[in-house]
């Protein structure tokens, strides 16, 4: 047996424990930066906090739980956006023996008040009023919830009606837990002592494409295995700097935190999306973590500014793209083939001329310290993956579920391969099923859905097999390649099988005016697409082309709009094979988003929402067609 596969067998129960340990063996080093608001109105501040500092938190949060009348297994929701004390409070939770219930700060009262009761929370952690009037809009059907605790409390009070000491602040809960360690002085520590590996530590509540959320029951030890596997692969180590702005309530976000408490690199934490770009210059993170809109993001506003800046320089860009694309592809080929990431001569020339012009504005607005990022939640187009590797800026493609704990592959440092999630954790089992269907089985997979005992049967096999739902192939040397969700597949009526993820990434890579596509065709004799484009892009398109002034729906209906993405999906449909072209297509009226439910809070496409939606859409579409 591998040393790295003992350590993980001989894991610590939870990740309270792993918290103790680094306490102990760095409480003077750096654990966590968060940024401040300044007096004078200029950049946020930011300050930091020692693991030992930390800890002093954690402990006085644990503390006043315990305080609170919680007990083991008690479910404490939290509902916030990203930032240090929603860290601090989860870590709390755990230390204490209760278990987090996650909420996405974006979820509506209704769904909120759901997750509330479905889980028995018994105390919720809100961030600011907002939050707060969530929960008391719902009171009388949540008997169960004795306490909110405030993060933001200035102007969330208590109010007529509210029971008293209903609603306290962070302050005060941690105030109550510093007199209940005065008092006992072991306590936190004797409950963590007291833990076990199968005891319930975090409920996650699917942001689901379809129906009421399901909870997830993800026990201590599935983040003790989760903490010591992620460190395993070699990706993160001690000298690290995370920026980490994912949703925590999100299970891609929460694996990162179990990593760093075993590592002990240092995080910044700021979960603003507004501020990633200035912040990333001021972090200078190593490594971070993103879902795939971001790169696409950040890709379309290196295209745009490129263009903008005139014809010249939007060549210059385009060339250097082709080039970064090339010289990737060429290196990860000869890498698998030989182990070198050697490239012909003339092709590294290219690539030194781009570099200097391109590349090296990119990764500085990076931060220019990136060492990698990791990209999943969903698939990234290998295009626009190639892109950036040969740009320098090395995004290592994962893969997992909420139900297997987040990580289950990940792409290996030098050896990754673009268009892959890379290869199983230590200590994860795949198998392909007959019908293509992705089977795991790890110390990473969830005990079952909460109270849902029918559905668990339907994807946790007893011998400890998950069926994913995804589609998938693994190479000889053990590579997976995701190909579609199971359930997403197009069947056209003339028999023939359309996965709608790997046409969507193609286009996204293709055309530089792309938010969102939708590509429909099940039962139908030819496939169709609806469009969304990117707000900033098109407008910029659209100033320079008779369209100034126009809101986004007016460009989006202008027949000049229509032609220019036409030209874009004709690109597409000439690297497709014919019952994968699409054949019409319409341009949406707005960008697909999560306030309006077309995206789940970690930006997954929910399809039978937009297809609903935009029904009258693709009804045009095959209007006339022949359906025979």
């Amino acid at each position: 047996m591998s040393d790295t596969q003992t350590l993980i067998e001989n894991r610590p129960p939870t990740v309270a424990a792993l918290f103790l340990e680094r306490v102990a063996a760095t409480p003077d080093g750096e654990a966590y930066r968060y940024p401040v608001a300044s007096a004078d109105g200029g950049p946020d501040d930011w300050k930091s906090l020692s693991w030992g500092q930390a800890a002093d938190r954690v402990f006085a949060i644990a503390a006043g739980l315990a305080d609170l009348g919680l007990g083991s297994e008690d479910r404490v929701a939290l509902a916030s956006n990203t930032r240090v004390e929603w860290i601090l409070a989860d870590l709390g939770v755990m230390c204490a023996g209760a278990a987090t219930t996650t909420i996405y700060p974006s979820t509506n009262a209704e769904e909120s008040a759901f997750i509330l009761a479905d889980s028995e929370s018994r105390v919720l952690i809100a961030e600011d009023a907002k939050q707060l009037a969530k929960a008391r809009a719902h009171r009388a059907d949540l008997p169960r919830l004795a306490h909110v605790v405030v993060l933001d409390a200035e102007d969330a009070l208590e109010a007529e009606g509210d029971p008293e000491g209903w609603v306290l602040s962070l302050d005060a809960l941690e105030a109550r837990g510093k007199e209940y360690l005065a008092k006992r002085p072991e306590a936190v520590k004797e409950r963590i002592a007291s833990i076990t590996a199968d005891q319930l530590a975090t409920l996650i509540y699917t942001s689901g494409t379809t129906g009421r959320p399901k909870g997830v029951r993800l026990p201590h030890d599935n983040w003790s295995y989760m903490a010591k596997a992620t460190v395993a692969t070699g990706m993160i180590n001690a000298d690290d700097v995370q920026y980490l702005w994912l949703p925590l309530a999100h299970v891609f976000g929460k694996v990162l935190t179990s990593g760093q408490i075993e590592v002990g690199h240092v995080t910044a934490v700021d979960g603003r999306i507004d501020k990633i770009i200035e912040n990333l210059p001021v972090v200078q993170p190593t490594y971070m973590a993103a879902v795939p809109r971001i790169f696409e993001k950040v890709y379309n506003g290196a295209a745009g500014k490129a263009r903008a800046a005139g014809g010249a320089k939007y060549k210059v860009f385009k060339w250097a793209a082709e080039v970064a694309r090339e010289y990737a592809r060429t290196s990860q080929d000869n890498h698998r083939r030989t182990g070198s990431t050697k490239v012909p001569l003339g092709l590294a020339a290219k690539h030194k001329v781009a570099d200097a012009l391109v590349y090296s504005k990119l990764r500085e607005a990076f931060g220019g310290k990136l060492r990698a990022a990791v990209s999943g939640s969903a698939a990234l187009a290998p295009d626009i993956g190639y892109f950036f590797a040969g740009a320098g800026i090395h995004i290592l493609e994962g893969y997992g579920l909420t139900e297997s704990s987040a990580a289950s592959f990940v792409n290996p440092g030098e050896a990754y391969r673009t268009g892959t999630v890379g290869k199983p954790l230590p200590g994860t089992e795949v198998r392909i099923a007959d019908d293509g269907e992705i089977l795991l089985r790890s110390p990473g997979i969830m005990q079952g859905y909460h109270r849902l005992p029918d559905k668990t049967a339907e994807v946790l096999e007893a011998d400890g097999w998950l069926h994913t739902g995804d589609i998938g192939e693994l190479s000889p040397d053990g590579y997976l390649r995701i190909t579609d969700r199971k359930k997403d597949l197009i069947k056209t009526s003339g028999g023939k099988y359309v996965a709608p993820a790997e046409v969507e990434g193609r286009f996204k890579a293709i055309c530089p005016y792309v938010s969102s596509i939708v590509v429909h065709g099940a039962d139908r004799n030819f496939c169709s697409a609806l469009i969304a484009l990117d707000g900033p892009a098109i407008l910029a398109w659209a100033a320079e082309h008779g369209l100034e002034g126009k809101t986004y729906a007016e460009v989006a209906a202008a027949p000049e709009t229509n032609r220019l993405i036409e030209t874009y999906v004709q690109t597409l449909n000439e690297g497709l094979q014919r019952w994968q072209t699409i054949k019409q297509f319409r341009l949406l009226p707005r960008d697909l988003d999560v306030e309006h439910g077309d995206l789940t809070p970690s930006l997954k496409l929910k399809r039978p929402v937009v297809e609903r939606e935009f029904k009258h859409l693709i009804d045009e579409m095959y209007a006339g067609a022949n359906e025979a």
